[in-house]
C-alpha cells in the first residue's frame, strides 16, 4: 500500500507537551487557572477518547458553542485528535444566521453551554441533523450528555489520535457575514497546518513566548506555535467596548510578547494607555486584522511600545489567511501619507508561498484560469489569492463556490477575495474596497477606499463611509460620517464645509458633494470594525427622501 502522509493540526501542540511539558500553554487570570502543555494534552486526549465513546468520531461535523476557557481549549484539540469537525460560527451574528448556518453546515453532533442549548430548543437550530448532545457545565437537563460524564469515560482510556491526512477536513468556520449571508469554509488539516507555519515564519514567532489574544480563534493558534495563551476577561463579541486597564494590567502582568487585537480593540486599549502614559516594553509585536487599521490608531500603539517593536496588519478573509502583511513603520513612514491622497490602503506584499493577480472586475463566474486574466500593474481589479493556506470550497454552497474560486490546471485553484486593489512597481498590494460595495455613477466607478483615505484626514473625523444610493450603473454617492465627539449643528455644518474642500483637491473625491453625520456607524460583531456599508445605504436613502 502506498504511504499515505499523516497530517492532524493536533499534532504540533502533543509536540510541545513533549517538548516543554511543564510550560503553561493557557492561562486564565479571571479563574486562576492555568492548563502546562502535557495537562492540554492529556485533556484533550481523555476528551477525544470520551466523545469517540458516544460516537462522535473521524467525520463527525460537531458544532461547538463554548465560550473561551479550559473547555473550548481542550474540546477543540479532542476533536481535531478524534477526526471529527468542528463547526465554528459566532454566536454573535444573531439567532437566525445561526440557524441558517446550523442547516447549511448539518452537524450530527452539538457541543454547548447551556444558554447554547436553551437558544437551539427555542430557535430549532439544527433540528433536522442533530443526533448527538453534549452540555458543557451543566446536567442532563439541558438535554445532553454532561462533559463531566465523558471525560470520565475517556480518562485511563488507550487513546490513538486518527490518523488524518492533509486533504481531510479539519473544520467548518463561517464567514462573518458582513457581505451577506456567512458560508461555511471548508478547513483541512494541511490548510490550518499551513497557516500555523506561515504566521510562525511571517512573524518570527518562536516556542515559550507569551500570546495576549483577544479573539477566539486566534487564540487557538498559540498552543500550536508553542506559545502560552493569556486569556483575558473581556466580551469577545464587543472589542470595540473592552476595558482598556485589564488588557494592560494582563500584558504587564504576564510580560506579554504577542497581542492580537481588532483595531477597534486597539483604538480603544491605545487611547486609555496613551493619556495615561502607559507603556508595554515586553510586547515583540501587535497583530491587527479584520478592518484595515487607521494610521492615528498605530500612531498611538506605537507610543506604547519599545522602539524594536513594531503592529503588523496582515491581509486576508476567513477563507484564505495570510495573504500579505505590513509593519506600522512602513506604514506611518510612507504609505500612510499616501492613503491620504487616495491611493488606497498599502497591505504590505505576499506571503512567501502565496501567488497574487489581479484580474478585472466581474461578478460573474469564471470557468478558468488563464495567462490572460492578471492585469498589469496600477491597475484596479479583483484580487485572487492562490496556496496552501486557501480553502478550496464553501460546505454545500455550490453557487457561492463557483463564484469565488476559479480552477486552474497548474495549482489547482485561485480564490477570489471579493476585494478590489492593485499592485505597485515594488510588488506591493494596495486594497481599495469591497466588490460589492463599489460605487457605479452614470459617468465613473467609485472604490471605498481611496475616497474615504481622503476624507478621512479631517483631524475631527473618526471615520467616513461611501455608500450608493439606486441603482448600479445611476448610483449616487453619498459620504457618510462618523465624528470622534459630538458637535452642535453649527459646528457640523463648518466640518461638512472642511470636507468639500478637501475633497476637491482630488479628482475622485471632488464630484461627492452629499455629505450625512452619522452618530456610530453599524460595525461587524467579530471585530466591530467592519463596516455594514448597506445598512448605511438605507439610512442615506431615508435621509435624502
Amino acid at each position: 500500500m502506498p504511504h499515505t502522509e499523516i497530517v492532524n493540526i493536533s499534532r504540533p501542540l502533543t509536540e510541545m507537551a513533549r517538548l516543554q511539558p511543564d510550560t503553561p500553554a493557557i492561562i486564565f487570570p479571571q479563574d486562576n487557572r492555568t492548563l502546562t502543555f502535557r495537562e492540554l494534552d492529556a485533556e484533550s486526549d481523555c476528551l477525544a477518547a470520551g466523545l469517540e465513546h458516544i460516537g462522535i468520531t473521524r467525520g463527525t461535523k460537531t458544532a461547538l458553542l463554548v465560550p473561551p476557557g479550559p473547555e473550548l481549549f481542550a474540546l477543540t484539540f479532542a476533536l481535531f485528535k478524534a477526526g471529527a469537525v468542528p463547526v465554528f460560527i459566532d454566536p454573535g451574528i444573531g439567532a437566525r444566521n445561526m440557524k441558517g448556518c446550523l442547516a447549511d453546515a448539518e452537524p450530527t453532533a452539538f457541543i454547548g453551554i447551556p444558554k447554547a442549548h436553551v437558544a437551539r430548543r427555542l430557535f430549532g437550530w439544527g433540528k433536522k441533523s442533530l443526533t448527538t448532545l453534549v452540555t458543557v457545565g451543566g446536567g442532563r437537563i439541558w438535554g445532553g450528555i454532561p462533559l463531566a460524564e465523558i471525560a470520565k469515560s475517556g480518562r485511563g482510556a488507550d487513546f490513538t489520535p486518527a490518523a488524518t491526512g492533509r486533504n481531510e477536513i479539519a473544520a467548518i468556520l463561517f464567514t462573518s457575514g458582513s457581505t451577506g449571508a456567512p458560508k461555511g469554509a471548508i478547513y483541512t488539516h494541511g490548510t490550518f497546518s499551513a497557516q500555523v507555519e506561515m504566521l510562525r515564519n511571517l512573524y518570527g514567532i518562536r516556542p515559550g513566548e507569551i500570546d495576549l489574544p483577544t479573539f477566539p480563534l486566534f487564540a487557538l493558534f498559540a498552543p500550536a506555535l508553542g506559545m502560552t495563551a493569556v486569556i483575558p476577561q473581556m466580551d469577545f463579541t464587543r472589542p470595540g467596548h473592552v476595558n482598556p486597564q485589564r488588557i494592560l494590567d494582563i500584558a504587564t502582568k504576564y510580560r506579554a510578547t504577542t497581542m492580537f487585537g481588532s483595531p477597534a480593540l486597539l483604538n480603544r486599549v491605545s487611547r486609555y494607555a496613551v493619556t495615561r502614559g502607559i507603556k508595554l516594553p515586553g510586547l515583540k509585536r501587535i497583530i491587527s486584522a479584520g478592518a484595515p487599521v487607521p494610521a492615528a490608531v498605530l500612531e498611538r500603539c506605537t507610543q506604547m511600545l519599545s522602539d524594536n517593536a513594531e503592529i503588523f496588519t496582515p491581509y486576508g478573509a476567513t477563507e484564505a489567511l495570510p495573504v500579505s502583511s505590513i509593519g506600522s513603520r512602513e506604514i506611518l513612514g510612507e504609505t500612510g501619507r499616501l492613503t491620504g491622497e487616495g491611493r488606497g490602503i498599502c497591505v504590505g506584499r505576499p506571503v512567501k508561498g502565496v501567488s497574487l493577480a489581479i484580474i478585472p472586475i466581474s461578478d460573474d463566474p469564471i470557468v478558468s484560469w488563464n495567462a490572460d486574466l492578471p492585469l498589469p500593474v496600477w491597475q484596479v481589479g479583483e484580487i485572487t489569492v492562490s496556496g496552501p493556506q486557501v480553502s478550496r470550497a464553501y460546505l454545500n454552497r455550490l453557487e457561492a463556490t463557483r463564484l469565488a474560486k476559479i480552477p486552474d490546471p497548474a495549482r489547482g485553484f485561485w480564490h477570489r477575495m471579493g476585494d478590489l486593489g492593485y499592485v505597485d512597481n515594488t510588488g506591493r498590494i494596495w486594497f481599495c474596497g469591497r466588490k460589492a460595495h463599489r460605487i457605479v455613477t452614470a459617468t465613473e466607478t467609485l472604490f471605498t477606499i481611496p475616497v474615504e483615505g481622503v476624507f478621512n484626514t479631517h483631524p475631527k473625523v473618526f471615520r467616513t463611509a461611501l455608500v450608493g444610493v439606486g441603482k448600479q450603473g445611476s448610483q449616487q454617492p453619498i459620504l457618510c460620517v462618523e465624528l470622534e465627539s459630538k458637535v452642535d449643528k453649527a459646528a457640523q455644518e463648518q466640518i461638512r464645509r472642511e470636507l468639500m474642500e478637501i475633497g476637491s483637491r482630488y479628482p475622485h473625491t471632488r464630484d461627492i458633494d452629499k455629505i450625512l453625520f452619522h452618530p456610530a456607524f453599524p460595525v461587524d460583531i467579530r471585530h466591530n470594525a467592519k463596516i455594514f456599508r448597506e445598512k448605511l445605504a438605507l439610512w442615506a436613502e431615508g435621509k435624502l427622501s
